[in-house]
């Protein structure tokens, strides 16, 4: 006789793949096995499964329709299933699983506008913290300012795509209207932060995106602004950040020590 954690794990595996039998001990009110009902027990699984990712990627199911989405995440859902019982971070491999699915090949930037989605989700879901004011910064030294670590707001994604993937996003979404996209035109940078009761979505300027990263990899400034001037020769650190402190990306600094901090 199976044990109990075996004969769950026979369930689960059942559930998401149609071509395991009806497990063991899985009888009707007639006390006979009943493949039909098992049957429709998984069938409103994986639906719900992938009705879950529909409303979590709104773009993507817009962009490829009803029909190619659901065998899109219907093949997700056998590869991925769920690894908690809170639903609420299922489907976080989604944009890579796109990157990786050949039927896709042809829309190479939809990875790119799920990325755009999580990092949405993500934001949206995340803790609340009080932004910092130009005025908090203004009061630190002036000559101390390259040594300034700026803690960013929980809330802040990043997202980063060699196509205009916040264009087609935002054509996508609620209200947008899909137009002509020049695919060459560019990558686009953007930044996904939640400072108060609305995610909101910006695009970032070149260089942006290297500086909050580094930023949130504990390096002080001076060390964000050469990450950012290695991708963006004419950076201007002064205008991005006033314009990250705007958009509410810090919750507040510290100074590293004069002697032996990193540059």
């Amino acid at each position: 006789m199976q044990r109990l954690a075996e004969r769950q794990q026979d369930f689960a595996l059942a559930l998401l793949d149609a071509a395991r039998a009806t497990p063991q001990g899985l009888v009707g009110p007639d006390g006979l096995p009943s493949p039909r009902r098992f049957a429709v027990y998984r069938n409103n699984v994986v639906a719900g499964l992938i009705e879950t990712l529909k409303e979590n990627y709104p773009a993507v199911h817009r962009i490829v329709g009803d029909e190619f989405f659901r065998a899109l995440a219907g093949q997700f859902v056998i590869a991925h299933p769920p690894q908690s019982p809170i639903m609420l971070g299922y489907g976080a491999g989604f944009p890579e699983f796109i990157d990786e699915f050949d039927p896709t090949a042809t829309l190479p930037y939809l990875a790119d506008v799920a990325r755009i989605e999580r990092a949405w989700i993500e934001a949206y879901h995340a803790a609340d913290a009080e932004p910092i004011s130009a005025n908090d910064l203004l009061a630190i030294d002036q000559h101390r300012l390259g040594r300034v670590r700026l803690a960013l707001h929980p809330s802040l994604r990043v997202t980063r795509s060699r196509f205009p993937a916040l264009t087609i996003w935002r054509m996508n979404v609620a209200g947008g209207e899909p137009a002509a996209v020049d695919l060459e035109a560019g990558g686009e940078d953007v930044l996904i932060i939640r400072p108060s009761a609305e995610v909101v979505v910006h695009q970032l300027p070149m260089g942006a995106a290297a500086l909050v990263r580094t930023l949130g990899a504990g390096k002080p400034v001076v060390a964000a602004a050469i990450a950012a001037l290695e991708t963006a020769p004419h950076f201007d650190l002064r205008a991005i950040l006033a314009g990250l402190i705007e958009a509410g990306a810090f919750i507040g600094w510290s100074i590293g020590h004069d002697t032996g901090d990193e540059p």
